[in-house]
């Protein structure tokens, strides 16, 4: 389970610094894997609404956003955390919000659906120096849409009026238990889940593509991985192709190794694609081989026709599941 965290307050040790560090304290505590993105320390440029997303699908700009779109969408779990600038977003985080358009281009342009979206959470932590009725409501209407953006579903926010000293989130009487709380009612499903590792030799076709469907069709019930034994470059450019004809989005995807996986990941299941790979060895888990062809090099139809058995044998795999 993968929460990540995104860091808006432009103070080492502001408060909202307090409030995402013992949110993610104790999702690691509960057993899940965090990582957190300080907008303020990164180099996100402005968008120039130049329009690429819209048309290619993704943002032509090089600089620190680039390898967080992955993440995004590899997240189960994303948090926004941020003090209130003018009723609103720090301008660093909002840049990054700003950059995810690309990401909304992506589902609402051009008509792909990333395989988390159906299960991917988002919440607001954010606090505020007064303690005007109306304060957060700037910064909740930015996330609900940045939520929307990334594919995930607005989990409410967590608001804390009068907080504004170095210190005053720690002197609250409530907020840290509160986050805390907060932390564990997110988690605990995701925790819950069976974990399944997907493995063929280059982690570029068959692997993905499995990993992909499981995850969009049940992602509530399976923790999904996929590596290769011998990874390739990049995934392979004809799966993209035909996994978009099922309007499921490929993009951001990079052939890992088994050594890659998280540590101390351990699966409920290991499926082979018939690609005779040496299968990693975990304690008590049985591999099994789903004799599929392997697509590398051949045409698109021969594409089109192991994605399809892929699916198929997806399909059978939930609704059979036995473990």
């Amino acid at each position: 389970m993968f929460t990540l965290g995104l860091q808006g307050s432009p103070r080492k040790k502001g408060n909202t610094r307090a409030l995402l560090s013992a949110f993610l304290n104790e999702v690691e505590r509960l057993g899940g894997v965090t990582r957190v993105i300080d907008a303020t320390r990164k180099n996100i440029k402005a968008c120039v609404e130049c329009g690429t997303c819209e048309k290619k699908g993704y943002c032509p700009l090089d600089d620190h956003m680039q390898p967080l779109y992955p993440l995004l969408w590899k997240a189960d779990l994303v948090v926004l955390a941020t003090p209130i600038f003018f009723y609103g977003a720090t301008a660093q985080l909002k840049a990054l919000i700003d950059r995810s358009q690309a990401l909304w281009s992506r589902k609402y342009v051009i008509g792909l659906e990333d395989p988390g979206r159906n299960w991917r959470k988002g919440l607001l932590l954010t606090v505020g120096a007064t303690k005007g009725k109306n304060i957060f409501d700037g910064a909740v209407l930015t996330a609900r849409y940045f939520f929307d953006a990334i594919g995930a579903s607005f989990e409410g926010t967590l608001g804390f009026r009068q907080v504004e000293k170095v210190g005053d989130i720690e002197a609250h009487p409530t907020a840290l238990e509160a986050v805390r709380k907060r932390a564990a009612e997110l988690v605990s499903p995701f925790l819950k889940r069976k974990k399944i590792l997907f493995v063929c030799r280059e982690n570029a076709c068959r692997s993905q593509m499995a990993a992909a469907f499981t995850r969009q069709l049940a992602g509530d019930r399976f923790e999904v991985e996929s590596a290769g034994n011998e990874p390739a470059e990049q995934v392979n450019p004809l799966m993209e192709k035909v996994m978009a004809e099922k309007w499921v989005d490929m993009a951001y995807l990079k052939p890992s190794a088994i050594s890659d996986l998280p540590a101390g990941w351990q699966p409920d299941a290991v499926i082979t694609m018939g690609c005779n790979v040496a299968c990693p060895i975990f304690h008590g888990v049985v591999p099994q081989d789903w004799e599929l062809p392997d697509p590398a090099n051949e045409s698109i139809d021969f594409m089109r026709n192991v994605r399809d058995q892929v699916e198929r044998r997806v399909k059978d795999f939930i609704r059979n599941d036995s473990l």
